[in-house]
């Protein structure tokens, strides 16, 4: 919650000072992207091969840990495409751009934003990374203010789908104190997964 509350603030400083026109007209917002970009994907190599937890996983891997992850991406992806069907402003490749954010909304809003911005244009860009900022926001909170009731009425697994990347740490508590330990290992494995797919799909989408 202090995360959200912490990005929510530094979005709205960002708002405020481009609407009062408080930088210079010659300041470069698109470069100054570029470099922010190419520090969250530093932070992203950094914090899956430093998990101490990588190896003994990745060793320990078996097929059917595969289908939870599998399911997750596969799931999120056709809701995000059923929902550009009452969201016809934007495309199908924009509304499951957004969704590959899998809850990582610091990285899929600025790759979005900088990916989209050739063929959209900056304002229409920034709206839509936006979006995916807000909604993957969103994911986050319900996953870790719902997993009681995820657990309790959809079972164990529910709540670890739910939380996307933050199954693995974030909402890991949350998930270990309702569903169980044992389920611990699932959820970090889950996490990691589809934290590395993230680059990809949202790559791949803002292509088409």
């Amino acid at each position: 919650m202090k995360s959200n509350f912490i990005v929510l603030t530094f979005f709205l400083m960002g708002c405020i000072l481009g609407w009062a026109g408080l930088f210079p007209e010659d300041f470069d917002t698109h470069q100054m992207s570029v470099y922010v970009l190419y520090c969250l994907m530093f932070q992203v190599g950094i914090s899956i091969g430093s998990d101490k937890k990588l190896k003994p996983m990745v060793k320990s891997i078996r097929f059917k840990m595969l289908l939870l992850p599998i399911s997750t991406i596969v799931g999120t992806l056709i809701f995000s495409a059923l929902v550009s069907l009452i969201l016809t402003q934007w495309s199908l490749s924009d509304c499951l751009a957004v969704g590959s954010g899998f809850a990582y909304y610091s990285l899929s809003s600025i790759l979005i934003t900088e990916l989209k911005e050739a063929s959209l244009g900056v304002q229409v860009a920034a709206e839509l990374g936006t979006i995916a900022l807000l909604s993957n926001i969103i994911r986050e909170m319900i996953a870790l203010l719902g997993t009681p009731l995820l657990a309790r009425f959809f079972g164990r697994f529910a709540p670890i789908s739910a939380a996307g990347v933050n199954s693995m740490d974030v909402v890991l508590p949350a998930i270990t104190r309702y569903t169980g330990a044992e389920m611990t290992t699932f959820a970090i494995f889950h996490g990691l997964l589809v934290d590395t797919s993230v680059p990809f799909f949202v790559t791949f989408f803002c292509s088409l």
